[in-house]
């Protein structure tokens, strides 16, 4: 039970494996010590007649070598545990690197609970495989051999009982493995159920509450967790089952060669010495392949985690990360051209349709339609976050698609209608697109971005801890802070996603002073329906159904009395 993904990665951990079997070789020889000695005592005192002084040489001896045999079993159990450490911090920066590296638009397509189980308990559950299964392997392989070596010269008969009786146990391991690797399945695709419901039952429990649907979602969640308590207590029963039967087959072998050796013993076809030496070896024979058996569920269990880690890594990255032409500041002086550009999240089904348009340098240019015409398409095809399905994006005369994404990103600021605030203070929320800026500057950002005065109101001024999503803040000082660190980047070319929407009056004059400080001297396209936020832009593209139909400014596109005139009456009520 191997996998060869993940065995690829011990290469990362040579050191540390080759101290974990280094360590199994110097047991196994420490172990042939302490019988030999054992034996010896015996033999010396009990049919010897040897006294207590003759027996002080070989009694230092042998605890000597129990002493030592315990560090080097220590030391064996702290480098594998390394080891599996350095593996698994691999393992989630990989993941979290990949995930990162999708971006967000992939990421609504995954079921946030898997993710979150696949990159912390997934992961987690490796650290058994590698600190117990893996060397467990070894250490079956390594010191049953080293005895085998050391009895047959001493007794063949017992080598080949040794020999006879030992596969039982792997064999035992194969068969009961595939009812176990079910019931293991079924257990981490409970768990993953379980983690993705119980989310979004605590991301939506206003509304669970409000709908009178809590105890009906309680119920459900419990009725997983009894699934889930089903199939760990299936995976315990099999392991439970199986540890007798490795118990038995140990126990069983063991008495065989016990049996053997007596029955010669007494009929003095061999010495006492090397029968009771045998003897002592017969356990430690049979004890690493019981160990192996014990540890082949923790070890099935790694192995599935690992299936849900490496479907995420094999999932495909957007084709514009392996790009590595640098972006810089000077190409924001440089038109953005959108040429024929038309995409679709599935195939046959396309949100845009050659939309073409350019965006001049410092102009500012409106995205306007109805619900689910484009506009945010459009934006995150501009972040780089997707590429088009036909045509291209150009700035300058460079494809977007040949630009290394990060870079990129750097020169664009943007600010969503729910900007996302994370755990820590206001500072370090407003610095998260440049840490090392100086409190000063995050202060002038603030000022600019009307927030410094209800900042500095709050108990704990910039050093106030908001939690996710920013709770104690309402939506319009949420709103400014995410202005303020756009402000705070400077980057050349802003994005805006109806950034004033569903604010009230105050707040909404409060922004439209903002945005006005953000778009001074920068290039910007803005997706709104508020007129407030419209008459801000140079030109005002019209979609409709994933294709731009009108182009003009506010007054014109009203008197043509088209799209754009009917999405005005529309919203005339909140404009």
């Amino acid at each position: 039970m191997v996998n060869r993904r993940l065995m690829k990665m011990t290469k990362r951990i040579r050191v540390e494996l080759a101290a974990v079997i280094g360590s199994g070789v110097l047991s196994g020889i420490l172990i042939l010590g302490q019988a030999y000695f054992i034996a010896k005592i015996v033999n010396h005192s009990f049919l010897e007649g040897q006294g207590p002084k003759d027996l002080y040489p070989w009694l230092a001896l042998l605890f000597g070598i129990i002493v030592l045999r315990a560090l080097v079993h220590w030391a064996g159990e702290v480098m594998a545990h390394r080891g599996a450490t350095r593996i698994k911090t691999f393992l989630r920066e990989r993941l979290l690197d990949h995930i990162f590296q999708q971006g967000p638009v992939h990421g609504r397509t995954l079921a946030a609970g898997d993710l979150i189980n696949t990159v912390t308990e997934g992961v987690e559950s490796l650290e058994v495989y590698f600190s117990r299964y893996l060397p467990s392997l070894a250490l079956a392989a390594v010191i049953p051999a080293g005895i085998l070596f050391a009895v047959f010269p001493q007794d063949s008969l017992t080598g080949v009982i040794f020999i006879l009786t030992a596969p039982l146990i792997p064999l035992f391991m194969i068969l009961i493995g595939h009812l176990a690797e079910r019931w293991t399945k079924k257990q981490w695709h409970i768990l993953g159920r379980m983690n993705s419901h119980f989310l979004d039952v605590l991301e939506g429990l206003p509304t669970l509450k409000l709908l009178g649907r809590a105890a009906a979602q309680g119920k459900v969640i419990a009725r997983l967790s009894r699934s889930w308590e089903t199939a760990t207590m299936g995976v315990l029963r099999i392991a439970f089952l199986s540890a007798f039967f490795l118990e038995f087959f140990m126990t069983i072998s063991t008495a065989i060669v016990a049996v053997a050796l007596g029955l010669r013993l007494v009929f003095g076809r061999i010495d006492f010495a090397t029968a009771f030496f045998i003897l002592l070896l017969a356990p430690e024979f049979y004890a690493p392949l019981r160990n192996l058996g014990t540890q082949y569920h923790a070890g099935n269990a790694g192995l599935k985690a690992a299936e849900s880690i490496f479907a995420v890594l094999d999932s495909p990255l957007p084709a514009g990360n392996g790009k590595s032409i640098p972006a810089t500041a000077a190409m924001c002086q440089e038109p953005i051209t959108f040429e024929k550009v038309s995409f679709s999240y599935t195939n046959g089904n396309p949100v845009l349709h050659d939309v073409s348009f350019t965006l001049q340098p410092g102009e500012r240019v409106a995205l306007v339609g109805a619900s689910g015409a484009g506009k945010s398409t459009i934006l995150h095809l501009l972040m780089g976050f997707m590429e088009p399905t036909q045509g291209e994006i150009r700035i300058g005369s460079v494809s977007l698609g040949d630009l290394e994404p990060s870079s990129w990103r750097k020169l664009v600021a943007f600010v969503p209608q729910t900007p996302y605030l994370f755990h820590g203070t206001i500072r370090e929320n407003i610095a998260l697109g440049k840490p090392d800026a100086s409190l000063q500057s995050i202060q002038a950002a603030a000022v600019q971005a009307e927030c410094h005065e209800f900042i500095t109101s709050l108990p704990e001024g910039y050093d106030t801890v908001i939690g996710k999503g920013g709770r104690i803040l309402s939506a319009g000082q949420a709103q400014r802070l995410a202005i303020a660190r756009a402000i705070l980047t400077d980057a050349p070319l802003v994005l805006l996603d109806e950034a004033t929407a569903s604010l009230d009056p105050e707040h909404q004059e409060l922004i439209q002073k903002a945005l006005e400080r953000l778009l001074a001297g920068r290039t910007a396209l803005i997706t709104a329906h508020r007129l407030s936020t419209l008459t801000m832009a140079d030109r005002i593209l019209v979609l409709d159904q994933g294709r731009i139909v009108e182009t003009g400014t506010h007054q014109n596109l009203l008197a043509q009395k088209g799209v754009y005139y009917r999405l005005h009456q529309a919203y005339r009520g909140v404009a």
